[in-house]
């Protein structure tokens, strides 16, 4: 049995629980494709997953879903044609938009029993984080990891404990705009972003983002099993 490793370290109660557990992973890049695989090979049964685009040649270098032959694909399709692939019972809800207010709503409802937000836009993050808080929805959201060359310096903490990272700081001058509380789960680096050469172009390696997208994956399968 494909799970038996896993069954043998949690027990048969806990891998049910991960199996009935609904989870939505806005965003399939860097960070969220590698989120996602965790996901897929930890049994969990349903999935969904939003992302716009393409996957694109410059991807390769740090996505997991991006190879030669997947260059113009679409993310949702290919992720959901490899998740089929590792575990063929898995049920894979794909919405190939980019994520604004306007439709969060529609994605999510209440129909989830975690969200994990990976996508790097800061105005569709505030209102995932608005839209969970409103509706009592667990979350974890993931901050930058571009210009960034340390791992070992990536922390799970409160969005209100954050520090160095220029993403966290607009998120959480934005949430405390509106109103909202910043006691929520983020994956984040204390690293100071690298200087570039061409400060108008994010850089990014193989290891920083996936390592993000393995912690946030383990944060959401480590709370389920109440490990």
């Amino acid at each position: 049995m494909r799970f038996n490793r896993l069954i043998n370290m949690i027990g048969e109660d806990r891998f049910t629980k991960l199996q009935e557990t609904k989870i939505a992973i806005f965003g399939l890049g860097g960070v969220g494709s590698y989120t996602a695989e965790i996901i897929a090979r930890s049994g969990i049964k349903k999935i969904c997953v939003i992302d716009y685009d393409v996957i694109d040649e410059t991807n390769i270098n740090r996505q997991l879903i991006a190879l030669d032959s997947t260059v113009g694909l679409k993310k949702v399709d290919v992720f959901k044609t490899r998740a089929l692939d590792i575990n063929p019972n898995i049920e894979v809800l794909t919405y190939k938009v980019k994520a604004d207010k306007d439709n969060i709503k529609e994605i999510l409802g209440s129909n989830y029993d975690y969200v994990i937000d990976c996508i790097d836009d800061v105005n569709a993050k505030v209102e995932i984080a608005k839209y969970c808080l409103d509706h009592n929805i667990k979350f974890i959201s993931s901050m930058g990891f571009a210009n960034k060359f340390k791992p070992e310096l990536i922390r799970i903490a409160k969005m209100n404990q954050t520090s160095v990272c220029p993403l966290a700081k607009a998120i959480r001058k934005q949430l405390k705009l509106d109103g909202y509380s910043l006691d929520f789960f983020v994956a984040y680096s204390e690293e100071k972003p690298a200087l570039l050469k061409d400060k108008k172009v994010l850089s990014s390696n193989a290891y920083c983002p996936s390592v993000a997208g393995i912690y946030l994956a383990t944060y959401v399968i480590n709370k389920v099993i109440g490990e």
